[in-house]
Order: structure tokens, then sequence, then C-alpha cells
């Protein structure tokens, strides 16, 4: 669908033309009066002339990305808040709000699972009967066997609208989203506003839940407190994804001139198709079915900044960043934070790390000359398509952000989701030193325990090496499982590594030695050997 224009205010005069924010490539147009759609009125501008001194004002390339359109939908808002630190208002801060009262929602259920046939029909009827709304659901849910087939949900599924997809534009006619499935249900609504998208609330109905806090157990009371305005959202920043490509063959027929969640059908002009889209996560380039490496080019604001020569790239939201990103190794990015993120896929480079870049540059992802292969591009895990030679990828951040209703806040919600759906540094607790090993620690000593291994192997259940400063005490060792420890200035100090069989040279000799002395040395030892003594020092190998 098209973004949304906005007409100059008529309080301006005639002679003022609108400037526009060439980050977000002209898709709006400002006026210089007030800000338009919860904006701030401060801006980032080349220069501040008077009113009236010239006719256009052009935002010069910033590392700060677009400024987020905090309108959602035709009724919903962020309520503004005076406190506010440099004309930017504190993201922790931010709260919905309605201008009017919303009368319609879209409800949004994961298909072909039976499990929600029955939370979606009671927040169906208590939405209809208790509330008064007009609700929204995609017709082929409302084709699922199990619905159709229910004679008492009959009266109430009369007074459903329907929508289907790529086909019905219904962004200007819903006031609030409710996602009922898993992580997929909300990446789905993301793509069916391609412009301003209403606030969700997402329902953790599905396997992960990552981006679904809500729990349905109590919904009546949650629902109504989010119709009242009364709720903490957080602006999840989105990718402006623009694809070019050369024509090739006839140009595929779009129904109704509407195609790809409801942006308008890709331009001819100069011989290009050009198809644009919203996405929440990420965007994926990979090699697809092809062999051999994926090899395209990063270019950063125009500059060449590398060549990804792997299995692809992912190029990701804050939100993304906990997703595909974060199984290729990158780190996890709280959504309030304004960054893209480059990964690669299984990178043939020791050195090739992820990278965070501000969400203000602008990517444009294109294969290499020397590719041997096409590439593969999909957004969000849909709409896959082949990217050949002469093609190109530009990705910047969007201005319309998707609101998502928090439980609690949004850096609660973001680290209990990190506890609870991604165990997030979750490990046995270390337990406290005993009084015994304080002492031992006290006279400078080197306490060494490890847990005996649970197949019952006869290994010692402890091992306990002190070591004092005397430049003629000898080291003392216990025996363990497979090797015997001998005490002696003479000799280095063996004990067995379980559960290999490997022996472990512990330095036991004071400084003032030869340096390979005082190192270390794994000695291998066949598992069938019923022990090995300790070895002189003049013995010990020197090499690594």
């Amino acid at each position: 669908m098209e973004p949304e224009k906005h007409s100059l205010s008529r309080e301006l005069s005639p002679d003022l033309a609108p400037y526009r924010c060439t980050a977000c490539h002209g898709d709006e147009d400002w006026s210089h009066s007030h800000p338009i759609r919860g904006r701030a009125k401060s801006r980032s501008l080349s220069a501040s002339p008077a009113l009236g001194s010239t006719k256009e004002f052009r935002r010069t390339r910033s590392l700060h990305g677009p400024c987020p359109v905090t309108t959602f939908g035709p009724k919903a808002c962020v309520l503004q808040n005076p406190q506010t630190i440099m004309h930017i208002q504190d993201p922790a801060s931010q709260r919905l709000t309605w201008n009017k009262a919303p009368k319609s929602v879209l409800v949004i259920k994961k298909i072909r699972d039976a499990s929600l046939l029955q939370p979606f029909k009671e927040l169906c009827v208590y939405l209809m009967e208790e509330n008064n709304m007009i609700v929204y659901v995609e017709k082929k849910v409302l084709e699922d066997p199990a619905i159709v087939s229910d004679e008492n949900f009959g009266s109430v599924k009369k007074k459903f609208c329907t929508f289907r997809e790529d086909y019905d534009d219904i962004s200007n006619q819903i006031d609030f989203i409710i996602c009922l499935g898993g992580d997929g249900t909300l990446l789905y609504a993301s793509s069916l506003f391609q412009g301003s998208v209403p606030p969700v609330m997402a329902f953790h109905l599905g396997s992960l839940g990552f981006l679904t806090p809500f729990n349905f157990e109590n919904f009546q009371s949650q629902v109504t407190q989010v119709i009242e305005g009364n709720a903490a959202i957080i602006l999840r920043s989105r990718l402006k994804v623009r694809v070019v490509k050369e024509l090739r063959g006839k140009k595929a027929a779009s129904p109704n001139g509407v195609r790809e969640n409801g942006s308008l059908a890709p331009d001819t002009e100069l011989g290009k198709q050009v198809m644009q889209y919203q996405v929440l996560n990420e965007v994926v380039i990979d090699r697809g079915p092809s062999s051999y490496l994926s090899n395209v080019d990063v270019y950063l604001d125009g500059h060449l900044i590398t060549t990804v020569q792997g299995d692809g790239v992912i190029v990701s939201t804050p939100t993304g960043s906990t997703a595909y990103a974060a199984a290729a190794g990158a780190s996890m990015i709280h959504p309030n934070v304004p960054a893209i993120m480059i990964t690669p896929i299984c990178p043939h480079s020791l050195s090739f790390r992820p990278i965070v870049v501000p969400a203000g540059v602008e990517l444009k992802i294109t294969l290499s000359p020397e590719a041997r292969n096409t590439a593969w591009v999909s957004f969000d895990g849909r709409k896959r398509q082949e990217i050949r030679h002469g093609d190109s990828i530009s990705i910047t951040t969007s201005c319309y952000p998707l609101p998502s209703i928090c439980v609690q806040d949004p850096v609660s919600d973001w680290f209990e989701s990190l506890a609870q759906c991604l165990h997030w540094n979750v490990r046995k607790k270390q337990t406290h030193f005993t009084e015994e090993d304080e002492e031992e620690e006290g006279r400078g000593g080197t306490v060494l325990t490890r847990t005996p291994p649970s197949n019952g192997e006869k290994y010692a259940d402890c091992f306990r090496l002190i070591t004092s400063g005397s430049p003629l005490q000898a080291a003392q060792s216990l025996a363990t499982g497979n090797c015997a420890g001998l005490a002696s200035e003479s000799y280095f100090c063996f004990a067995t590594l379980p559960p290999l069989p490997l022996c472990f040279c512990l330095p036991t000799v004071p400084r003032g030695f030869r340096e390979e002395q005082r190192l270390g040395q794994l000695l291998a030892l066949g598992p069938g050997l019923p022990g090995a003594a300790a070895a002189p020092k003049d013995q010990v190998p020197t090499g690594p």
C-alpha cells in the first residue's frame, strides 16, 4: 500500500512549499507550523532560516534514523510526555492513548491450529457482545471446518467483516490488532500494514512467544485496559526494503493492480521493476539451492564496506536480533536501540564478526561481479525471490514502527522474554567455599576441585595441590585413578584429567629454573595402561 501523504497546513503562507525528509526517501511531506502525526517540532535540518527565506527545507544525511510516526491507525497515538530530553521523548515513558474511542479490531488467528478455536470464539464474542466492536478477520479463518460446523457460533459469525490478503486494503479501517498464536502471527500482522500500523496486542498461544507477552487466562481485563488507553507500548522499528529488478520476459500480472501485501504494483520506469516491503525481523540474502558460496557486495551510504562470501547475510532490526541473527552468532539488542544489525551466515572467513550500524544509514546489497550463482532474498521468512546480476536491495530504517503493547514496560517485558523463552544466562549456581577451603586459600595455596563423573568410574572425588613459596620444597599430589604422583623436587606431578585418557603435567618447580621446566605438558596415556610414573625434570619434553 502507498504510504500516506500529508497535506500542507492551510495556515501557512501559499508561497511556502513543504520540505521532505530525505531519510524517508520522500515518502512524507512536512509542514513548517506544527508537528504532524505526533512528531516533535525539532528536526534535523541542514539549515534553519526564517520562514519565507526558502521554499524547501532538506534534511541532511544523519546517523539517526527517521523520527517514527507516532500515530497508529486512524485513532491511536503516543501520549505526549512534557518531560522530554532534547525534544526526544524517553522510549520507556511511551504510553498508548486514543484520540477517539476504538470501534474496530482485527483479530489474527494462527491458521490450522485446533487449540486456538475456543480462545478465538471467546475473544470474538467478548469483543462483539460486551464491547460492541466491529471485528475483522481473514476470510480463510472462517473457512475452518470446525468453525463452519459450529451452530452455536453461527450468529456471531455473521457479524464478522472479512478481508483477503493482497486483495483488500484495510489499513485505514482498523483501530487496533489482537494476535492469537506465536511470533509468526505478529510478523504476519506487520506485513499487512505497509504504512502506519495500529497498536498490536499479542497473546502467547504459540510455541516460542518471544514477541507475545500476554497470557490468555485473564484476557477480558487486559483487553478492557487497552480499550481504555491505559497501557505501555514499545515501538519496534521496521526496515524499509526496496527491491529493484531488471525486467526479464513478460511482466507478471497483479490482481486489481495491487500486490505484495497491499503495496502498489511494481513500477516499470527505465526498464526496472520496483517493489517495496516493510520488515519487522530481518531481510535474509542467502545462496538458495546452489552449492556455491554466496558472493554479495554490501554498500553503506554508497560506499562498499565488504563482500560477503559464505551462505549469506542477515540484515535485522533490534527486534530481529533475537531471531535468526541470534542463531547466527549475533548479539541481542533491545528494541528501543536505534540500530541495524548485519550478520553473516557461515562466512568463509575467521574474522567476519557481526556488526551494528546506526539506524539512519542506507544499505545496498547486490550480487558481486565474480558471483558464480544467483542469490535469494526473503522478508520475515516470506515473499522469497531470486536476485540476479543487475538487481539491487536497498535497506534503511522505516519511519513506520510497529507499536507493540506491553504487559508491564518495555524493559521488564524484554528481559522476561529472554529468561522464559531463550533461557538467557541460565546456569547452576556456584557453591561457596567451606571453612576448610577458606583456610587453605588464606595460606597461599591453590585449591583445585572437580565433580566426580556420573558414570561411576573409579576416580578420586577431588584432589588438592598446595604449593608453598619455599624454593626447595617439593610438590605433593594425591594418587588418582590411572596415575600415581611422586613427591620429590626432581619430579613433576601428574594427575588424571577425567574422563579423557590423558595426564596433565602440573608445574611445581619454583622460579629460577628453565622456562620449559615450568610449563605444564599434556601427555597422552593409553586408557589400558595401569598407571604412569612421574618423569624427571631433565626428561620433560620442551616442545609445545
